[in-house]
Order: C-alpha cells, then sequence, then structure tokens
C-alpha cells in the first residue's frame, strides 16, 4: 500500500486510515496532500463512531485524478478542479471539500515564523533562478530591519503532480508576467531550478533539512514540522500573517453559485486581509459509479465531515465549507450521482 505520511503529530492518525484498507465495507480514495491532515482527522474520529474506515492514498493530486479515471478508488481528490468539460468527457463530478492556504517556508538560521516579508514578483524571480542569495537587494528591500545572510537559496519544489503546485504557480503566474511567459500554471511544470520533493510532506522534510532552502506547502505542514513560514504582500498591498483569518478572507471570494461544477480558483483575491495563495480542494467521483454502495457509503463520509468537522478543520487552519455552499453540494449529488435505482442521494 501507499507509504503515509510520515508527520508525528499525524502518525496515529495515518495508521488508522492505513489499516482499515482492508476491509471491504471502508472508503477509498486517493488524491492531494494538501487535504491529508484533515482527512486523516475526520477519518480517525468516523471510524470511532460508526465502523466504517477510510484508506486514503495521500498521492498528490495527479495521481488522484488518474486512479479515479481508472476507477481504481471511490474517489479522486485534486486540489486542482477539472474543467467542465473535462468533467463532462469522463462522466465526472466534482465538489468542494475544503479550503485551506498554501504557505512559503525557508530555512535561514535567526529567522523566525512570519519575520521574513516577502512579494509575488519576488518569489517568483527566485524560482526562476533570477534571485539567488538571500542578502539580494529586492529582499532586502522587502525586509529593511532583518539580517539577512549572505547564503545561497536552495529552492524546494514538488516533483509530483500536484495540486499544491497548481494553486503556486497560478499565484505566480498572476503576479509575474516572466513566470507566465517561461513556465506556466499546471500541476506539474519544467521548474528552471530546485530540488524536487514528493508530496507536501516530502517538501516540508527537504526543507526543514537544506540550510538557506525555501519551498511551497500547505499550512497544517508548516505548523506540525515547526517550518519557518514568511508572511506576504497581497494583491491589495497589505503584509497579511497566514491563518484562518486571511484564509477565510480570501475564501470569501468565492463565487460558488455562479460557477459551473464548482470550478473556483481562489488565489490572488483582492480583499484587503486575503492571504494570496488560497485554495479549496475537491472530491472527484462517478456520476454513474461502477459500485454504486460504495459511493453511496463515501457521500455519508462527506456529509459527516461537512456536519461533524468543522471544529476539527480549524483546529488545523483550513477554512470548512460555509453551510450554504454544502447545500448546493448536495444537491448537485441529488441532480447527478445515479445508481440503477436512481439517485443515490436525497
Amino acid at each position: 500500500m501507499k507509504r503515509i505520511l510520515a508527520i508525528a503529530l499525524f502518525a496515529a492518525l495515518a495508521w488508522t486510515v492505513h489499516v482499515t484498507g482492508a476491509k471491504a465495507a471502508d472508503i477509498s480514495g486517493a488524491g492531494a496532500t494538501f487535504p491529508y491532515p484533515i482527512y486523516a482527522k475526520w477519518a480517525a474520529a468516523y471510524k470511532n463512531q460508526t465502523g466504517i474506515g477510510l484508506n486514503y492514498q495521500s498521492i498528490g493530486s495527479g495521481g488522484g485524478i488518474k486512479q479515479i479515471k481508472a476507477k481504481t478508488v471511490t474517489f479522486g481528490a485534486s486540489d486542482q478542479p477539472l474543467k467542465p468539460e473535462d468533467l463532462d468527457a469522463s462522466g465526472l463530478t466534482q465538489f468542494p471539500m475544503i479550503m485551506g492556504g498554501t504557505v512559503l517556508v525557508v530555512n535561514l538560521q535567526g529567522v523566525k515564523p512570519g519575520e521574513l516579508v516577502l512579494d509575488g514578483k519576488t518569489i517568483a524571480s527566485i524560482f526562476l533562478g533570477d534571485i539567488t542569495q538571500w542578502d539580494d537587494p529586492k529582499i532586502k528591500a522587502l525586509n529593511p530591519n532583518s539580517k539577512l545572510p549572505n547564503k545561497a537559496i536552495a529552492v524546494v519544489h514538488r516533483s509530483d503532480g500536484s495540486g499544491t503546485t497548481f494553486l503556486f504557480t497560478n499565484y505566480l503566474s498572476k503576479e509575474s508576467d516572466d513566470w507566465k511567459s517561461k513556465v506556466g500554471s499546471n500541476t506539474a511544470v519544467e521548474w528552471p531550478v530546485g530540488i524536487g520533493a514528493k508530496g507536501n510532506e516530502g517538501v516540508a522534510n527537504m526543507a526543514k533539512q537544506t540550510d538557506g532552502s525555501i519551498g511551497y506547502v500547505e499550512y497544517a505542514y508548516a505548523k506540525q514540522n515547526n517550518l519557518i513560514y514568511t508572511r506576504l504582500q497581497n494583491k491589495a498591498g497589505q503584509i497579511v500573517e497566514p491563518g484562518l483569518s486571511s484564509f477565510g478572507a480570501a475564501a470569501a471570494g468565492a463565487d460558488w453559485a455562479g460557477a459551473k461544477d464548482f470550478y473556483v480558483i481562489l488565489t490572488d483575491q483582492p480583499a484587503p486581509a486575503a492571504w494570496p495563495i488560497v485554495g479549496a480542494s475537491f472530491i472527484i467521483v462517478y456520476k454513474q459509479p461502477s459500485d454504486p454502495a460504495a459511493l453511496e457509503t463515501a457521500l455519508k463520509f462527506f456529509d459527516w465531515a461537512y456536519k461533524n468537522g468543522k471544529d476539527m478543520a480549524t483546529q488545523l487552519e483550513y477554512v470548512p465549507m460555509p453551510d450554504s455552499v454544502v447545500q448546493m453540494i448536495q444537491k448537485s449529488w441529488a441532480d447527478n450521482i445515479k445508481g440503477s435505482s436512481g439517485a443515490l442521494w436525497q
């Protein structure tokens, strides 16, 4: 079976998720590493209440999309929503499960969490290889009171197909014309410089072990690995701290009602308090599943998580889906997901 994230806080939860996979009644899914910490926490609580476990392979959004299309799992998970035409072509539907933020993390001796400030153009120049030293004038201009070392920057990025990479590169494409033209935005890109690592956990571990490094991870991984995260200057020109408040300010800009198949991207929102790299993580399932009973079981789990998992989500700095959006999602289940005897959700 796929390896489970090697993060200390989640070790017990990961074991719970992993060992339940052999039972026929359990739910199978694969994909994004971004939401894994909260999926593990929900799975442990749901298992205690219902006896039904979750076998979730944290393999990256690209892998999750491949596995659901291959029908080897009941659901796929991706932080890059599929476009409506792609969903239709494959007989799939999607819905957002949770929202959260991606942060930049650094490994610089003497720098504290939230002390360093970066902006989109400077980050793009670092990941393009144009800025190579921590005491570069552009970084110093954003941090006039910090003592930045004359040290080489070690870029760390994802090596696998990743929704976190999609969110990060989508943000950079909005902030930097050079990045947009030379690299672009996708779950996997041709990185100009840097070291690749698999999963949010891989980037977190590599950044922690590499002196002078900078990487990007989902915020829960930064917190639980005690990584030094940066603040960011957002689209409104404000310097913001990562966390529920700034993630929620970005999420508030989502127009879920006006989006076909919930296709919404939340990066670089204009709100003054918004964290600039925020996104939703999506669940992808078949409209006419080959195993309706398995998907019905999964939908009950998702319903439970929406209703009972909000406090668990906020404890890990995720933004729960608003009740009004959950109602839209459940209507989409009733309208779109069918078994042999009709709708799987009433």
